[in-house]
């Protein structure tokens, strides 16, 4: 298909000659001459365009789409209405980046403003950044917007996603700041562990609500305990699961974060995801990332600036407090357009909806011999103890097209569901397991 290079072999021997070389060899002057390839690239012919298509389509046959999805874990198989991916699809918005010249891009910074203004009323929170990578991110970087001279150590709670807790101990690592793992008892944090420690260089505290098995914590005691010991309270709460439940806000937290894929983001390989954040007026100027802020222009027009940008390439590195260097405006604007179409009522009517099919699966698997771990409420997630192997359990459903809860253990299994599981689909998927059994 030729080359992808805009110039001649003229204009560059042209740009050669400029800068005082006489071939391309001459720029790797200073390589040594044992370690310059002395031969071509060991890479294949180049394809056509209709041959890269019947090859790609032959790569995309391996993957296993599973029209029946009974697991979660941090990704969850969320209805999409059609006007979410026809706005976002947009030429101006897929191909937007970072604004540098802010004011120009009044277009993006207002999408980044509603954006923010729609995680604050989600979480109850007073301001929310422009959003960060992903959930796991987020989490790590409210710990470090927590910790200061006196309190240094991160602690996290056991019922904590284990991805989360890995990036959060990465951070950690990074910074040298030592992390503490508070332990859990009957699937929720053990709120009485915490207050028999010394919680005296404890910066901050990071608990999941619902957590890592579907568990709704006490979200005001916590922050109440918290408090007490002159701690932060970091808050990583499901959006959707807002829906219904008390916001951050309410419950007293500092921080608010979250894994933002369940708003209007497919379930993908890895993502891309976003990472919300949202923190109490005190916490504001701590925010990694940018604040977009609302304001008028000399004329009295509504306009939209960069009120806040605590980006490490405008300080010195050494003194930065966080590492975000890119830009989520594409998904933070998806989770904006969705939140749009849904409307507060619809958005509770999707958490209604997945907390109550969570509850009938449950009941549904009791009868057929399964057993509910932990006691307690929970949103839309749970865990069992299955009358068989979990993971042979699970490869058997893969088999028959119905992805299973997500083995914990040979005999612990994490079940999910959302508004698309409909009675009938998880009646069908009981009769299933009922011949697996067999």
């Amino acid at each position: 298909m030729g080359s992808y290079i805009p110039n001649t072999k003229e204009e560059q021997l042209e740009m050669l000659h400029e800068i005082g070389m006489h071939s391309f060899d001459d720029l790797y002057t200073d390589v040594p001459e044992e370690m310059r390839l002395k031969r071509e690239l060991n890479l294949p012919s180049g394809l056509s365009e209709m041959e890269v298509a019947e090859k790609m389509e032959q790569m995309a046959g391996k993957n296993v789409r599973f029209r029946h999805i009974f697991r979660g874990a941090g990704s969850y198989d969320h209805y999409i209405p059609a006007i979410v991916k026809q706005i976002t699809s947009k030429e101006e918005f897929v191909t937007a980046y970072t604004p540098y010249q802010a004011e120009i891009s009044q277009g993006l910074l207002q999408s980044i403003f509603e954006y923010q203004t729609m995680i604050c009323e989600l979480t109850g929170m007073e301001a929310a950044n422009a959003s960060v990578y992903d959930g796991a991110a987020a989490a790590a970087e409210a710990a470090a917007m927590c910790r200061d001279r006196k309190r240094g150590t991160v602690c996290v709670s056991e019922t904590t996603d284990p991805k989360v807790l890995s990036v959060i101990r990465t951070y950690c690592f990074g910074s040298g700041a030592p992390l503490v793992i508070l332990p859990a008892k009957d699937g929720v944090t053990d709120l009485e562990a915490w207050k028999t420690m010394d919680t005296s260089g404890i910066a901050c505290l990071y608990v999941q609500t619902p957590n890592y098995y579907g568990n709704l914590e006490d979200g005001e005691q916590i922050a109440e305990a918290v408090h007490a010991a002159g701690a932060k309270l970091i808050l990583g709460c499901n959006p959707i699961s807002l829906g219904i439940l008390k916001t951050p806000g309410e419950c007293g937290a500092d921080i608010a974060v979250g894994e933002g894929q369940p708003l209007g983001l497919p379930m993908g390989f890895g993502g891309p995801y976003l990472g919300y954040m949202a923190a109490t007026k005190d916490m504001m100027r701590k925010l990694p990332g940018r604040i977009v802020g609302q304001t008028t222009d000399v004329e009295g027009k509504t306009g939209y600036v960069l009120t806040l940008q605590a980006r490490e390439q405008h300080i010195r590195r050494e003194k930065a407090s966080s590492n975000v260097c890119s830009n989520e405006a594409l998904c933070a604007m998806t989770a904006s357009v969705y939140l749009t179409a849904m409307g507060s009522r619809g958005l509770s009517k999707a958490a209604v909806s997945c907390m109550s099919n969570a509850h009938y699966l449950l009941a549904e698997l009791t009868k057929a011999g399964f057993t509910r771990k932990y006691p307690g409420e929970f949103f839309h997630e749970f865990v069992t103890v299955c009358p068989c192997n979990a993971y042979t359990l699970a490869e058997k459903l893969g088999e028959k097209g119905y992805l299973s809860g997500l083995p914990l253990n040979e005999q612990e299994m994490l079940w999910c569901t959302t508004e698309k599981n409909t009675k009938s689909e998880m009646d069908t998927l009981l009769q299933v397991i009922g011949e697996v059994l067999k």
